[in-house]
């Protein structure tokens, strides 16, 4: 049983393209590519900026300005 070979491989992206057509197939392709990157490009923007040590307190001691 194990797994597919390549030839198993080769019959299920022949069977896609015969069902879904190239153009299909590339169009789809783009949508998902941009769907990427417009998620990177928010999770960039949504990112609060690191915060600053100025005024904290560490190990019980008051930073000083």
């Amino acid at each position: 049983m194990g797994s597919f070979s390549i030839w198993h491989w080769l019959i299920v992206l022949i069977v896609v393209l015969l069902i879904f057509g190239t153009k299909k197939l590339r169009n789809i392709g783009e949508d998902l590519g941009g769907a990427v990157k417009g998620f990177k490009q928010g999770m960039r923007e949504d990112t609060p900026p690191p915060a600053s040590n100025s005024g904290r307190v560490i190990d019980g001691e008051a930073e000083k300005k």
